[in-house]
């Protein structure tokens, strides 16, 4: 008994020809194979690589495009589309390709890069550097394009290009910002701030750095360092403590209703939660109730608490747009211990306003200083210090946390400051990254 070898080709005999360039064998399997079944997504697929990659960028978008009409279209389709397109000249109709498909896989970063170009040709050089950013930063967090060993010798040459134009880029567009403010108080009046945008970019290292401090975000390293500041710096502490008994009756009735209460750190397990708390693992938590968040009000709690929007409307909170005020007030459960970490910016400073303080060991510690909160008084520090809080009774603490510039700012400086940091952030969310 005979039988007989069929010779038709298959998918991985075209994949194998296209990595090894034998393009006349790739065409003909792949016409060969769509023909067999030309429905099958992944020969359509295959079919559409393989005419991009003998030059035919038009046939190959005619061959795809159907299968990219469906909603439900595969990434292999929808990305392959959008590439034919590129190269076939159609950038308009490229670019919604590429949202497309990275919709569906945001962390394809070769394939962002390459939608980075197409922007870049549209004449959108800011959304192209942001996707060039976001392109090399996914790549880099997993550890890829770190170094020649983590990148593909056929993009190597790419990926230092995107550094240099990220690097070159970012700095262009945020030295823009500061610009007008050199034009109108002078490049001596915010050259802390100058310098600390050459911190944030790499370009320049710090200016006589204290080892205690590691601002994850914006240094000025140029303001006298201070873990806690000095009562008579913040004229507005008497009218905020004198509003002490009306803020913590309106704390008193929001405790009444624990589910107003939200997680303040935004963690998915226990497991993630251990880096950031300690003591009890059944019972801790560090809870909030906000007035403003990143920036954002949550203007049903500030009606609900009218005295305490009163006393807060007198305070000269921090205001820069999707990042500050930041104001609420923190529960700290019974045996609850909020690890040492540092805070973001060393610009603005943190106030806390002791409301529910309980007897025993229930403390602050900011740069290597302790401190024992006391009811109505206000402690101002640098959370860029390391520091730490635990309660380690049996009661709840409570204070309001609040944030208002670091004292030691010019008021130029904080004009510059806001309008820089205002644009990075619009920067990183433009770019898809936090």
């Amino acid at each position: 008994m005979s039988g007989t070898v069929s010779n038709a080709p298959r998918r991985e005999d075209v994949e194998k020809s296209l990595s090894s360039g034998d393009l006349p064998r790739a065409l003909s399997d792949s016409e060969a194979l769509l023909g067999s079944d030309p429905s099958n997504v992944e020969s359509i697929a295959l079919r559409g690589a393989a005419l991009l990659a003998a030059g035919r960028a038009q046939a190959a978008v005619d061959v795809l495009q159907t299968a990219a009409g469906d909603d439900g279209a595969p990434f292999s389709i929808i990305s392959g589309l959008a590439l034919c397109q590129a190269a076939a000249g159609d950038r308009v109709s490229a670019l919604t390709s590429f949202q497309r498909a990275l919709a569906q896989h945001p962390d394809e970063f070769s394939l962002r890069l390459v939608f980075a170009d197409c922007l870049e040709q549209q004449g959108d050089a800011e959304q192209a550097l942001q996707q060039t950013f976001r392109a090399v930063h996914d790549a880099q967090t997993r550890g890829r394009w770190l170094n020649d060993a983590s990148t593909p010798p056929g993009l190597r040459v790419r990926v230092k290009r995107a550094m240099d134009t990220i690097d070159s880029g970012r700095q262009a567009l945020f030295e823009s910002v500061l610009l007008p403010h050199i034009a109108a108080f002078g490049q001596v009046a915010i050259q802390r701030v100058t310098a600390a945008l050459g911190v944030y970019l790499g370009t320049h290292a710090p200016i006589d750095p204290d080892p205690r401090q590691r601002p994850k975000f914006l240094w000025v390293t140029g303001l006298p360092p201070t873990p806690f500041y000095a009562p008579e710096r913040f004229e507005w502490y008497a009218a905020l403590e004198a509003a002490t008994d009306s803020i913590r009756a309106e704390l008193q009735q929001v405790l009444q209703r624990q589910d107003v209460l939200t997680p303040f750190l935004q963690v998915s397990d226990r497991a993630e939660e251990d880096q950031y708390l300690g003591g009890d693992r059944q019972g801790r938590a560090w809870d909030a109730f906000f007035f403003h968040r990143h920036g954002q009000p949550f203007p049903e709690h500030l009606a609900r608490c009218p005295d305490t929007a009163a006393a807060l409307s007198k305070v000269p909170l921090t205001q820069v747009s999707g990042h500050a005020p930041e104001v609420l007030f923190s529960v700290l459960a019974p045996d609850t211990h909020i690890k040492p970490h540092h805070g973001v910016t060393n610009t603005r400073v943190v106030t806390h306003l002791p409301l529910i303080i309980p007897q025993g060991d229930c403390k602050l510690v900011v740069g290597g200083q302790e401190h024992a909160w006391q009811e109505g008084r206000c402690i101002t520090f640098d959370d860029t210090f390391l520091h730490e809080a635990w309660n380690r009774t049996s009661q709840q603490r409570v204070v309001m946390i609040l944030d208002t510039w670091n004292p030691d700012l010019t008021e130029a400086e904080r004009i510059a400051l806001r309008d820089l940091v205002e644009k990075i952030g619009q920067f990183n969310t433009g770019a898809g990254i936090n």
